[in-house]
């Protein structure tokens, strides 16, 4: 099917369109641009340059996709942002370009949803199959795993990481970095266990689900240390896909992890 262009929309003769793309009016499309087949963009959109957005996308009225970064040291570099297939972003969402000072792309994965006033920083990722609630802040160089859910209103810190199925409840301020699989909320961000509802919505069996719950309570509750909870778990559990990544992540922290709740002084 032929691209559907509002009357009033501007759209750069350098942009690329796919099929039965659909761009509404008031909507400005910049050189560089490409948007997948059947994407759609509503009205008042501004789609800047060194864009790329997938195949079965929809954005909401007022977003800005590809806004230069919010960082005093940038120079006008050639940088990116790369949006996956079928996702949604909603009213008024914005999402800036990478940097120089990282691999110069911000990313969202496929069949993400990004909801209204959610805000991306440059060099941000944010992986697949993720919910980022209304309002959700992410600053710059944040990871954010695959099968998350972020609560509204909740900023996280640069830098930070959340792992693969964790949830962050809302209203949070995430400053250290939330491992995989577990349930954080309050401000700031402490570890309230797993996130047993995700796992179980994923398909985890109870085996995989009985392991996580020993590892997460030695690690996090037992142990004097992450680090002693993290020698008992190699000693005493299986080392299933799940408890590698789960201590990968661990060890591969730089802002530190999140407290455990029954912990916090």
């Amino acid at each position: 099917m032929a691209v559907e262009i509002h009357s009033t929309a501007i759209v750069s003769e350098k942009a690329v369109l796919g099929t039965n793309v659909k761009i509404g009016p008031f909507s400005i499309i910049e050189e560089d641009v490409e948007i997948g087949d059947n994407t759609e963009i509503s009205s008042n959109v501004k789609i800047k340059k060194f864009t790329s957005i997938g195949k079965n996308c929809h954005i909401s009225e007022g977003a800005v996709i590809g806004g230069i970064p919010q960082h005093l040291g940038f120079k006008g570099e050639k940088t990116y942002v790369k949006i996956g297939n079928n996702v949604t972003i909603r009213e008024y969402v914005t999402i800036h370009r990478g940097t120089s000072f990282d691999d110069g792309v911000t990313q969202i994965g496929d069949n993400s949803y990004l909801m209204a006033y959610v805000h991306v920083a440059h060099d941000c990722k944010v992986g697949h199959d993720t919910i980022l609630a209304n309002a959700v802040t992410l600053a710059g160089h944040v990871k954010i795993g695959n099968y998350v859910f972020v609560g509204g209103l909740t900023p996280i810190h640069q830098f930070c990481r959340i792992g693969d199925y964790a949830m962050v409840g809302g209203a949070s301020a995430v400053d250290k970095d939330i491992p995989p699989f577990t349930r954080a909320s309050k401000n700031h961000a402490m570890l309230y266990g797993l996130n047993l509802v995700g796992l179980k919505r994923r398909g985890f069996t109870s085996e995989q689900i009985k392991i996580l719950k020993e590892a997460y309570r030695i690690i996090f509750r037992k142990a004097a240390t992450i680090e002693e909870g993290i020698k008992e778990v190699i000693n005493k559990l299986p080392q299933t896909p799940e408890i590698k990544m789960l201590i990968d992540f661990i060890k591969t922290s730089k802002r530190g992890i999140a407290p455990e709740a029954s912990k916090r002084k």
